[in-house]
């Protein structure tokens, strides 16, 4: 391809994206230090630790990908459904003062029994404009009725969307994790510990882990920069069984 993709990585737990350079830019990376082929191979990796940046300090700038499990999708979806059921718990209430305001119309429209009192003549035209009045609110009653009744249908079929999508995820309730331990020269896979734990596990466990599978003649271990590779517990692995803790370095 003439078009080059910027590399991405998602090891530490963030999507770390590689900023594309000019193509005349001459490139420096700690990795450029394997293309010396005078340097034998533990020169060449104490030369990739030394020009890797530390992974102590303030982390890089990295852009945190959503996650988009069926049990974040199912707790989204359920915040949504709460959403709904509040909103429409505020609409009930505002409905309540609508009624009362309406019933208090009502009552003042009608009339007030008087004993014994002399019947006089109304003004000229001013029945007429009180029936206009009435049949304006009337209308404007029926008219707030049935918009009531084109809320509450699209309330119940926004409530049942979210209900089918929340049945037709898959629920999953445990996750198995797999360390895979690799020699680097042979390709020879020396373990793959499994962890119930899932993604509760913990850098104690990877170290417990290691502890067993881990030759006793080795001198690099390579990584990369997870919080179970970084974690103190990890480091004092590295300083009892004397081995230096390679980390892939970050795109520049």
């Amino acid at each position: 391809m003439d078009l080059k993709l910027p590399a991405v990585s998602g090891s530490s737990g963030h999507l770390v994206i590689e900023r594309l350079k000019d193509a005349n830019e001459e490139l420096d990376y700690p990795g450029k230090v394997f293309t010396d082929r005078e340097m034998d191979y533990s020169e060449a990796m104490q030369a990739f630790v030394q020009a890797s940046k530390p992974l102590s300090g303030a982390p890089k700038e990295t852009a945190v990908v959503e996650n988009t499990s069926p049990r974040a999708e199912i707790q989204q979806l359920r915040q949504k459904e709460t959403l709904l059921c509040i909103e429409r718990r505020g609409i009930r209430k505002r409905r309540e003062l609508e009624d009362a305001a309406w019933q208090a119309i009502r009552d003042a429209q009608r009339p007030a029994k008087v004993i014994e009192q002399p019947k006089t003549r109304a003004p000229w035209g001013s029945r007429k404009a009180q029936a206009e009045q009435q049949k304006n609110l009337r209308e404007q009653h029926r008219q707030q009725k049935k918009q009531r009744q084109q809320e509450d249908e699209q309330w119940r079929l926004d409530r049942k969307s979210l209900r089918e999508q929340i049945a037709l995820l898959p629920i999953i309730t445990a996750w198995i994790a797999i360390l895979v331990i690799t020699d680097n020269c042979t390709r020879q896979c020396l373990g793959l510990p499994l962890f119930l734990a899932g993604s509760h596990v913990t850098a104690e466990m990877v170290v417990t882990a290691l502890w067993a599978l881990l030759p006793a003649d080795l001198q690099f271990l390579i990584s990369d920069r997870g919080v179970h590779f970084t974690a103190d517990i990890f480091r004092q692995l590295a300083k009892e069984s004397d081995f230096v803790h390679v980390v892939i370095a970050r795109c520049q």
